[in-house]
């Protein structure tokens, strides 16, 4: 059995030199098992690979993410690239709708070819009444407060300098058990600057989150009184978003994309 895949880059941005994140798109009539997903995911060895399969419905996909070592619960770049993918190379839609366990994701693409996602905002649940030990002495940078969230961690530090010169100690910060966080700054040139960490996983620092910014739009939203922004990742590859909040709490991320390597791998 061979099976096609794209690589796509999204969350681009050519005048910062900035690469995005980069994802593997396959589709398949159906679903594959997990197994499948996972050796395919391991041996393309993309931070994500998204795995598509259509549904009855009209611009209706199935859809699924996975790491080199896990399954991804929700990846904002993937479903990104999975509409750029779409957009480009079956041309008859432009706009989709993609399910996962937890819900729907729109996509679309623009006629200016950068691709839009909305997904559901995700909301801080407690400020937490100290920082951990092991993150405050593995991130080595002034901490102002740290946020629990349904999905990853948010850090607010004091500035984008200090985001910028931060060098995480990743031995140091899997003393702590938390999965992951998104470390944000308000931002000098746009409305606020982000990287994240995950460092339990291969990856470590992921280039351009879609997820992380499901849940910086709201918050950065409450304290800058906006509701359209726009955001930088810093990362080796960087990434750059345009942020909405609707007004039913829909988060929309924009961003251009690049097309990268295609091929076949056989299972």
């Amino acid at each position: 059995m061979e099976i096609d895949y794209q690589v796509i880059s999204v969350f681009t941005d050519q005048n910062r030199a900035f690469k995005g994140n980069p994802s593997a798109v396959v589709v398949t009539e159906k679903l594959l098992s997990e197994g499948e997903m996972q050796e395919i995911a391991k041996r393309l060895h993309q931070p994500a690979t998204t795995f598509l399969a259509k549904m009855a419905d009209e611009g209706r996909y199935a859809i699924r993410w996975f790491a080199p070592d896990a399954a991804i619960g929700l990846c904002g770049h993937g479903t990104a690239a999975a509409t750029a993918y779409l957009g480009t190379k079956k041309r008859q839609d432009s706009a989709f709708t993609f399910v996962y366990a937890d819900g729907l994701i729109h996509g679309k693409l623009n006629a200016d070819q950068t691709v839009s996602i909305s997904t559901a905002s995700i909301k801080v649940v407690e400020e937490l009444p100290e920082i951990p030990e092991a993150i405050v002495e593995g991130l080595g940078i002034p901490l102002l407060s740290m946020y629990r969230t349904a999905n990853k961690y948010i850090i607010l530090v004091k500035s984008e300098t200090d985001l910028r010169r931060m060098v995480p100690d990743f031995e140091r910060l899997k003393d702590c058990a938390v999965f992951g966080y998104a470390i944000t700054a308000q931002g000098e040139e746009v409305d606020f600057v982000s990287r994240t960490l995950v460092p339990h996983t291969v990856q470590k620092e992921d280039h351009a989150t879609g997820s992380s910014h499901a849940m910086l739009v709201p918050f950065w939203a409450e304290r800058l009184g906006k509701k359209h922004m726009l955001s930088l990742q810093f990362s080796e590859r960087g990434g750059a978003f345009a942020c909405a909040l609707e007004e039913d709490g829909l988060v929309v991320l924009t961003g251009a994309f690049l097309m990268e390597e295609s091929g076949k791998l056989s299972l």
